[in-house]
């Protein structure tokens, strides 16, 4: 079981990138699932796991949408 959560911190950039209309498909999916785990007990599936690995492996992608994949992916299920 996994006992961490999404920071204060975190869940506020994720809000503002749930908010934007720049915002693109892949940091709003990554956003909604640190949002859904702050505060609470849920933790990151395997397919969310795989798109949060895609993108901490790409160059392509944002600071702020690797900094939401780092996140979701720490919040992974260890025994996976």
């Amino acid at each position: 079981m996994n006992r961490k959560m999404t920071s204060k911190k975190l869940a506020s950039t994720a809000s503002s990138v749930m908010r934007s209309q720049n915002s693109s498909k892949i940091q709003k999916s990554l956003a909604g699932s640190a949002l859904s785990q702050f505060h609470s007990k849920n933790v990151t599936g395997k397919e969310m796991e795989a798109k949060a690995s895609k993108v901490l492996n790409s160059s392509k992608y944002s600071a702020t949408t690797k900094r939401l994949a780092a996140s979701v992916l720490s919040q992974s299920d260890k025994c996976r």
